[in-house]
């Protein structure tokens, strides 16, 4: 074993008599390096106490060792959870992670679309709750690095993604089921920017269902909003300032747009559940303490799938393009009840 010095690459190749990359593929159990080749490149490694770097790795097999995601939003629950879901698994198999926020503008997609930066910095790329446009997913495929949808279905790419309209459909039954026939919606509105397909799909569940029970969507319960507190709060103020009469039940697209929607209640005096019910999708940490009634599902799951799912294509574990429909989940609680009039 060598003293204080630490040994290089060019050290074990020169020992061993072979090429700086034949030593990186050897070390990293890659093709084209005989098991006679690859023993004494690994017994010279281990007598001068060669560790390899990442740098050695990437020049020998073009890979950087690193998985983009591009999110829209990095403040949000969903967004967060499932970049959290991403980061865990990647760091279980020593890969790294570079994030690309949109920050909710749509102009910055050209920019972090770029052929070039994407073919540069990354293997592969999950991209969170946005529809690619033809030009993109060209742009993408050019690159030839693989890519996973999270959160929406994406034309010709893997995805993970619950399916948004029977989970919207699971909450709006639930209410039916408990006897209430005027049920209000509380909806996102920010697909236009941002090409976002979720709002919709929940919009096509809530509606679908309530034309099954031989009833409709009342324009006047309609509030669009953009999944947040804040704006759950906004929508409550309009949907109670209103001169319709109150439904008995909203059904809210998200969870922190129905927690919203509670505190704005829970001001104005109106009792949750006798006078109104309450139901949103998510099951966000802040639901189980505030009793919310809810679809859930398990975003840090979700990351952790598409992450895998980039790793083994990586590894050259391929197949079928998949679309991984995880599992929703009604969870209820204390915010829903038969209506009282």
């Amino acid at each position: 074993m060598r003293g204080l010095m630490v040994a290089s690459i060019e050290d074990v190749a020169a020992a061993a008599k072979v090429s700086t990359a034949t030593v990186s593929r050897a070390i990293r159990g890659l093709p084209r390096v005989s098991p006679v080749t690859r023993a004494r490149i690994l017994a010279v490694a281990d007598d001068l106490g060669y560790v390899a770097s990442p740098s050695a790795s990437t020049l020998a097999t073009g890979r950087t060792r690193t998985i983009g995601v591009l999110a829209p939003f990095v403040d949000r629950w969903y967004f967060g959870r499932v970049i959290e879901g991403v980061e865990q698994e990647l760091r279980e198999h020593s890969y790294n992670l570079l994030l690309f926020s949109l920050g909710g503008y749509a102009s910055d997609r050209q920019r972090l679309f770029n052929r070039n930066m994407v073919r540069k910095q990354m293997d592969a790329l999950v991209v969170l709750c946005l529809s690619l446009s033809d030009q993109e997913l060209e742009q993408l495929h050019r690159t030839e690095i693989p890519l996973v949808a999270v959160g929406g279905p994406v034309s010709g790419c893997s995805s993970v993604r619950i399916d948004d309209s029977l989970a919207a459909a699971a909450a709006t039954q639930h209410l039916l089921d408990l006897g209430h026939r005027d049920i209000g919606h509380l909806h996102g509105g920010w697909e236009d920017q941002l090409n976002f397909t979720v709002p919709g799909l929940r919009t096509e569940g809530f509606e679908s269902t309530l034309h099954a029970a031989g009833l409709g969507p009342r324009s006047e319960w309609e509030v669009e909003g953009d999944y947040t507190v804040r704006n759950g709060v906004r929508a409550a103020v309009r949907l109670f300032d209103s001169p319709s009469p109150m439904p008995t039940a909203v059904f809210c697209a998200s969870d922190e747009m129905a927690l919203g929607l509670m505190f704005e209640a829970r001001r104005r005096g109106i009792r949750i559940p006798e006078d109104l019910s309450i139901i949103g999708i998510d099951d966000h940490e802040f639901s189980e303490p505030a009793g919310l009634t809810t679809v859930g599902q398990d975003p840090t799951a979700h990351g952790s799938i598409a992450a895998r799912m980039l790793i083994a294509e990586l590894a050259g574990k391929t197949g079928a393009v998949r679309d991984s429909v995880v599992a929703h989940q009604l969870i209820v609680r204390g915010t829903t009840a038969p209506p009282c009039r």
